[in-house]
């Protein structure tokens, strides 16, 4: 073999050892990577929530084919896979690129690529503010971490977690499911609710609310007469109990209005 043909076979093999190593790092171990349940991530260990308690949470959240759900640290991207089969819109984020590539290869397999889609990043510097739906199983340190971008978001998203709290904000509702689940069975779900705190003007007097998280308590003073009141709120649905009255309302940024016994009401801020 003459030297330039030697030269020339070279750089062919070195190119193609190069291109090999390049596709090789975006996959981590390849196509036979295969985490392992407990295996250390950067925020928490990676433990595979059951697929009977996937299918649980989805449903506690009511998911629809009109939702954008998200979950925050998505590993094989079962939750977000379940998510696109039932027609929704889903995301995961995942900051190792190894269970990057294997979600998206799980996403392929099962037919929906396009609706099941990772993002490997940082959850703490993470946009998520455009989902409807949430969906995670992290620590309760992460959970109370996230908690403030959580309320942020848009009232009546819905955020469903796998066995952990994010302690004094309680959960709306509360599932332990049995079947098809040795372990991690008991789902919780969170509905954002509407910013109320503060003092509100009303025809004839004001409201004030003090809120804590879905809960409200305060007075209505109309008329010269303050009433005690109790309420709680669903997303941007607020009903409340003053003096004998029932009153139920939607918040629309510095409005709140509604229906009580004998009428229409209206709140502005």
């Amino acid at each position: 073999m003459k030297r330039s043909q030697f030269i020339r076979l070279f750089a062919i093999t070195l190119c193609l050892l190069l291109t090999a190593s390049a596709a090789f790092a975006q996959t981590g171990s390849g196509e036979s990577y295969m985490p392992q349940s407990g295996q250390p991530g950067k925020d928490v260990v990676w433990v595979p929530t059951p697929q009977a308690l996937v299918d649980t949470m989805l449903n506690m959240a009511k998911v629809t084919p009109s939702d954008l759900v998200m979950d925050l640290g998505s590993g094989d991207g079962r939750t977000v896979i379940t998510a696109a089969k039932r027609g929704a819109t889903a995301m995961g984020i995942e900051y190792n690129p190894e269970m990057v590539a294997l979600a998206r290869r799980n996403a392929a397999k099962e037919g929906v690529g396009a609706k099941a889609t990772f993002m490997e990043a940082d959850l703490f510097e993470s946009d998520f503010s455009k989902a409807n739906v949430i969906t995670m199983f992290l620590l309760p340190n992460i959970n109370m971490r996230l908690r403030p971008k959580i309320l942020d978001m848009r009232p009546g998203t819905r955020v469903v977690a796998n066995s952990f709290t994010m302690e004094d904000w309680k959960p709306d509702q509360t599932t332990t499911i049995a079947e098809d689940c040795a372990g991690w069975c008991t789902a919780y779900l969170w509905i954002v609710p509407a910013k109320v705190n503060g003092v509100w003007k009303l025809d004839g007097g004001q409201i004030r609310f003090d809120q804590e998280f879905q809960n409200i308590t305060g007075t209505l003073t109309q008329n010269g007469k303050e009433l005690k009141l109790t309420g709680t709120l669903n997303g941007d649905k607020i009903s409340f109990s003053a003096g004998g009255t029932e009153y139920a309302g939607t918040v629309s940024g510095n409005t709140i209005s509604g229906t009580r016994a004998g009428g229409a009401w209206k709140a502005t801020r």
